[in-house]
């Protein structure tokens, strides 16, 4: 837990090196539900996770490694089922899983190339693309219009470039 606390405050800290992005996770997803491995989740669902190599499962499914069981039929590998194709999704769990396909990391490295200022403690501090798609499927000030109403109410966690468009007032 202590480990965790100091992980998210140097999350708000820009590194003094620049780190590249690392894209590949530690060990493949076929071995994912030997206990020996461990996976880094989602955590906050209260229904649904997302573990680090983009399965999605019931909460209930969880293995006590932190991984999916992938032998569970509702498990998924690299699920969209709540995101548009603008990359904004209605589910957390389902934008983190989408966000995890290698197919994404082209639009990632771009967006982190482009990150405006405001952004760059954020997102220049995560290790990999896990806490990538983590960091940008939350909400944010992109997600939301007059401070106070989301740009898309029902599509609020994005991993896509750009933020939705706004609603007309």
């Amino acid at each position: 837990q202590e480990e965790r606390m100091v992980r998210d405050r140097t999350l708000l800290q820009v590194q003094e090196h620049e780190q590249p992005i690392l894209w590949k996770v530690k060990f493949s997803s076929g071995n994912s539900s030997q206990l020996s491995n461990q996976c880094r989740n989602s955590v906050q669902g209260k229904l649904l996770i997302t573990d680090e190599l983009g399965y999605i499962c019931e909460r209930k499914d969880l293995l006590v490694n932190g991984c999916c069981n992938v032998h569970v039929p509702s498990t998924k590998l690299y699920s969209c089922d709540s995101c548009l194709p603008n990359g904004c999704c209605s589910i957390y769990e389902f934008c983190v899983s989408c966000c995890l396909q290698p197919s994404k990391q082209h639009l990632l490295e771009r967006f982190l190339n482009r990150a405006a200022m405001a952004f760059q403690n954020l997102f220049m501090a995560v290790e990999d693309h896990f806490e990538l798609c983590l960091a940008k499927c939350r909400t944010s000030s992109q997600s939301v219009q007059h401070e106070n109403t989301y740009r898309d109410p029902i599509a609020k966690y994005c991993y896509g470039e750009y933020p939705p468009e706004l609603l007309p007032v």
